[in-house]
């Protein structure tokens, strides 16, 4: 269905799926007051925003929003102002569901069409005849609806008060019907998947001067025109381009001001119709004593008021959904009814302003087209009037994605298809442009009572848009028996029903903030006009939406030392008992969510904090590790605060190591001149997390070799246990290592306490391989306490192998056939990774290190290898094949049992940390 909307009401934005129209606005630039007034004079359709009597639209959406996220509220209630928004596509199946539904239409179509060529009497008899008839109630229904409609909306279509508007109610009128065939015609046609659809029209009104109503009548009506031509193509081209989806990212709480807005200005039109004020209402003392203190003019409207909050307590009592359409058929008949009971004079009662003017009885229905005079037009004041007009199309084409869903899901309708629904309202409005008059779409409420009613076909549209254009045709005679209060009541009702939903649903249901929001949208847009409110919202949403996200988003996921969390390096014991006194020198700074001018300020306040001179005292750190691997992106201020961190760091003489950077985070940080290569002495970037923990490991191990005591050196250090250092151009070998210093401290107190904690056998001069890498590779595990005469047997079982370069020992899925102990080299186990399709580093075995032992003690000789294993440089290693291990349980099985305990070390090391990367880094 079809409504016109008052001259001071803003477009309405609520209801789920209804097609409601908009017009815009003609000004001239004959009267700078009216200027001022081109965009507050707007005139919106808020009953496109009919509501059922039970509760809101918007409260059930809310309402379902909120029983989804029930089971997340129980565990932490939410207060993320964004957590209320509705998802306009939630409605539609799944695409296996869908195409079921499309297969059952066309085996239900094929079986119709060979119904109608088995029987074509029956087939005419039933479809042409018995069905149409089943359908007039329903048709009824939708008549009264239209007309319903047309009286209140069109007869504000126009600004009636204004003197050159003053007999231009009728013309409103046949306007709303014209567009409300046109949009009925274009969805039961096949435009829209529901086949009894209505349709309604909104339409704003600007008034330019007053002098010249020649030129200003005219260009209002094309004014109208060109605003649903644009409402028309915005549709269209959303549509076909498959952007339906976009529209659902506008705040839904800007939405739901809108809502309130509009609300008010019916309520504010409401008063203007019913008290038959002679001006538009202004805030001002003035007015406020006319209204209130002018007693005839106080009970023309009040009594339209009071009428509307009877309807309102007969709703709350009883909630059918023909309370409404009952209400206002019997109320004309009510006031017939007094006024005759009275003894009054009807020609008296319009005199004093309760009855609207009688129309001439000449006046075509076809009438408003005679005011198309292109000649007469004001192009200058046309144009004047394009802010008001994408502001209206802007706020028209946020409906189709909220309600044609939620008429889906009333309807059962599973098919659903926003775009589809999109391209039908570019046409109907399009048409409707064409024919001179305002825009629609599809209204929920409406829609609903009709196909709930019985019209739930294409046919019972059409036989709708047909009786719309008989009662069209007829006339706008009707008008001038129509009481005041009919249409005042109508506007309050629905004035009242959207600040309802605006004010009293949304309470204790959305964030205090977006509360906040709505309430200030809906006094500016009273203030200031239609368009200050909407900007005033949206600029507040931005506002609300920094600080919130700047509160409750933690730039910091988690902060770790290196002592827990390690590379998958593999290396020998001591070593590892070295990394893990001094890993608290590696602080690693895990990053995550958007970085920006907000959020930055966590990370530098965190790292400030780590550099203070009492934190310092107790935990120096060497290294700091920025993690940015759940990084989504950083703004400029953000990379401008990484310069700042790199000062902080380098007057710390702190290594800046960044891993896992995007490309597009790359850039940033290039652009404000963190680095500009990755080989800077104070930064380094790495791939890898995984990457830069090795890396300041092996720096600490650099160390590490510098200062152990040469008498303890009992064992030369095999060959690769940490990659060759290079020269750098920027170290802080000597600096960190500087006597006094607290990392000083922490590596010479770790370094002593390896020594004095751990021991290994007495090694002689001719002891020969693999003893003497065994010996390197599992004498300190139990300090010394297995004899050398235990390696010196074990290794008769070992047998020397070699490869080169590249080659790969064994692969992923292939049995596990050998244990193997790397003499030189460095080997890397690689896991393929299915959402990368490609093979990934999972460890590095450097020298003194045992590999494959849980393949080889494992009983049953069919599992399988879960890692390839590659040589990284060419390598020496000593292999135990399955073979001689379980010859060695048979000939020594406590040898073997020994060699068990002490090769699982490595399998309990491995397995701490791959728990810790899965559980923690990731």
């Amino acid at each position: 269905m079809q409504q016109s909307s008052p001259t001071h009401s803003p477009p309405s934005p609520t209801t789920p799926t209804s097609s409601r129209t908009t017009t815009s606005t003609a000004t001239t630039t004959s009267s700078n007051d009216n200027d001022a007034k081109a965009i507050s004079d707007l005139i919106v359709s808020p009953s496109s925003i009919k509501i059922t009597p039970s509760q809101s639209i918007l409260s059930d959406l809310l309402k379902k929003d909120n029983e989804e996220q029930r089971p997340l509220i129980q565990k932490k209630k939410s207060k993320d102002y964004l957590t209320i928004s509705s998802n306009a596509q939630a409605t539609t199946t799944s695409s296996q569901q869908q195409q079921q539904l499309r297969q059952q239409k066309q085996a239900h179509g094929q079986e119709q069409r060979r119904k109608r060529r088995s029987n074509p009497k029956r087939w005419i008899m039933k479809n042409c005849i018995k069905q149409p008839i089943n359908y007039i109630p329903a048709v009824i229904l939708g008549l009264l609806l239209n007309l319903l409609d047309a009286i209140s909306y069109g007869m504000i279509t126009f600004p009636l008060n204004n003197p050159i508007f003053a007999s231009f109610g009728p013309d409103g009128i046949s306007m709303f019907f014209v567009s409300c065939i046109i949009s009925q015609l274009v969805y039961s046609c096949g435009g829209s998947v529901f086949d009894g659809g209505n349709g309604r029209a909104e339409k704003i009104v600007s008034v330019v001067g007053q002098d010249n109503p020649d030129v200003v009548i005219p260009s209002t009506v094309v004014a109208f025109a060109l605003s649903s031509l644009m409402t028309g193509l915005a549709f269209f081209l959303l549509g076909a381009l498959k952007l339906g989806s976009l529209i659902g990212f506008f705040p839904r709480h800007i939405l739901v001001g809108t809502i309130g807005g509009v609300g008010w200005f019916l309520v504010a039109t409401g008063i203007e119709v019913a008290g038959r004020l002679d001006k538009n209402l202004v805030y001002t003392i003035p007015m406020f004593k006319k209204i209130f203190l002018d007693g005839h003019t106080f009970s023309l409207w009040f009594s339209a008021f009071a009428v509307a909050l009877l309807l309102r307590l007969l709703q709350a009592r009883i909630t059918s959904p023909l309370v409404v359409p009952a209400f206002f058929m019997l109320l004309p008949v009510v006031f017939y009814v007094i006024v005759f009971a009275l003894h009054l004079d009807v020609n008296d009662v319009r005199n004093q302003g309760w009855i609207f003017p009688l129309v001439e009885s000449n006046t075509p229905f076809w009438h408003f087209y005679s005011y198309f005079k292109l000649g007469l037009v004001d192009w200058k004041a046309v144009a004047e009037t394009l802010p008001a007009m994408l502001a209206l199309t802007f706020f028209g084409v946020l409906h189709v994605p909220i309600n044609v869903p939620a008429l889906g899901v009333s309807t059962n309708k599973d098919d659903v298809d926003v775009n589809r629904e999109l391209v039908a309202h570019g046409i109907s409005n399009a048409v409707s442009s064409l024919f001179g008059t305002v825009q629609n779409y599809l209204v929920y409420t409406n829609s609903l009572l009709f196909i709930r009613s019985g019209g739930d076909s294409r046919v019972a549209g059409v036989m709708l848009a047909g009786a719309t254009a008989f009662l069209w045709m007829i006339g706008p005679w009707i008008v001038g028996y129509i009481p005041v209060m009919v249409v005042g009541s109508l506007i309050f009702h629905l004035g009242l029903d959207l600040l309802k939903e605006a004010l009293i649903d949304t309470w204790r249901s959305v964030h205090y903030l977006e509360y906040i929001t709505i309430c200030v949208i809906i006094f500016c847009m009273a203030i200031l006009g239609f368009v200050e409110g909407i900007l005033v919202g949206i600029i507040m949403a931005c506002i609300f939406f920094v600080v919130q996200n700047a509160r409750r988003s933690e730039a910091i996921r988690a902060t770790y030392t290196g002592d827990y969390m390690r590379s998958t390096v593999r290396r020998l014991y001591r070593q590892d008992r070295f990394l893990r006194k001094v890993g608290t020198q590696i602080q690693i700074v895990k990053l995550q969510g958007y970085l920006f001018f907000g959020t930055i300020n966590q990370v530098e306040t965190a790292i400030r904090e780590m550099l203070d001179e009492h934190a310092w005292d107790h935990h120096p750190i060497r290294f700091l590790v920025l993690d940015l691997q759940l990084v989504q992106g950083l703004d400029f201020s953000a990379a401008e605060a990484f310069v700042r961190i790199r000062r902080l760091l380098k007057a710390r003489e702190v290594y800046m190591v960044l891993c896992n950077v995007g490309r597009d985070e790359e850039m940033a940080l290039r652009k404000a001149g963190v680095w500009v290569s990755q080989a800077e002495g104070d930064l380094k970037c790495f791939q890898h997390s995984n990457e830069a923990l090795e890396w300041c490991e092996n720096e600490l191990l650099t160390t590490y070799f510098e200062k152990k005591p040469k008498h303890l050196q009992t064992l030369p250090a095999p060959t690769g246990t940490i990659p060759a250092t290079t020269n750098k151009p920027y170290s802080y070998s000597d600096l960190m290592a500087s006597a006094g210093s607290p990392r000083h401290d922490s590596i010479s107190n770790a370094i002593r306490h390896v020594f004095n904690e751990t021991s290994a056998p007495v090694v002689h001069k001719n002891t020969t391989q693999p003893t003497l890498l065994l010996i390197q590779a599992l004498g300190e595990i139990d300090h010394g306490n297995t004899p050398i005469e235990f390696f010196h047997k074990l290794s008769a079982y070992f047998e020397r192998s070699t490869c080169k370069r590249g080659e790969t020992l064994y692969r992923e899925g292939q049995s596990s056939d050998y244990l193997l102990v790397l003499e030189q080299g460095t080997l890397r186990s690689l896991m393929y990774v299915v959402t990368k399709e490609a093979e990934v580093t999972v460890e590095t075995i450097l020298p003194g290190t045992v590999v494959g032992e849980m393949g080889i003690f494992s009983s049953n000789s069919q599992i399988r290898q879960s890692r390839s294993l590659v040589a990284d440089t060419d390598s020496v290693f000593w292999k135990l094949t399955r073979k001689s291990f379980e010859r060695l349980c048979k000939e020594d099985p406590a040898m073997a049992n020994q060699f068990i305990l002490l090769a699982l070390y490595f399998s309990a090391e491995r397995l701490d940390t791959m728990t810790k990367y899965a559980f923690h880094l990731n």
